[in-house]
């Protein structure tokens, strides 16, 4: 794999990563659902930033995990390593959020795992075009501030 220079992710840098990204999703999922599923705009509210709060606590796990494995500093972030990322990623959250979203909607399990694949259609192209972009981003501020 090709290497590239790049500097550590400090856990600051991993929370501000996080909450950016689950909070521009809540802003643009939160009414999506609401009107998709005919329900009210404050219980999807609700219930996005609780999926929001439990995929943070993911995305930090996840990340960390993934960047021992495939380390930030000596990988390049190809569209392949991108969209593996996304993947596992996405996967591993399909198991926590459908059970959040059953206990909370009081809905079947099969209901909330159909109400999950319509967010992870979502999050599918958003996790890679967020961080995709996050990344870009981060080595302009970096290769300013060096």
């Amino acid at each position: 794999m090709k290497k590239v220079n790049t500097v550590h992710r400090t856990l600051p840098e991993r929370l501000l990563h996080a909450i950016c990204f689950e909070g521009l999703a809540t802003v643009i999922l939160a009414p999506l659902a609401a009107w998709i599923m005919q329900r009210e705009l404050l219980e999807m509210g609700m219930l996005s930033l609780l999926l929001a709060t439990a995929a943070m606590l993911w995305n930090i796990l996840y990340n960390a995990v993934f960047d021992i494995f495939v380390p930030h500093n000596q990988t390049a972030r190809t569209l392949k390593i991108r969209l593996i990322h996304a993947s596992g990623f996405e996967g591993g959250f399909l198991i926590i959020g459908v059970s959040l979203a059953a206990f909370f909607l009081s809905t079947t399990l099969l209901n909330a795992f159909l109400l999950e694949v319509g967010f992870l259609l979502f999050f599918l192209p958003y996790t890679l075009f967020y961080n995709w972009g996050y990344d870009t981003l981060r080595a302009r501020f970096i290769g300013l501030r060096v």
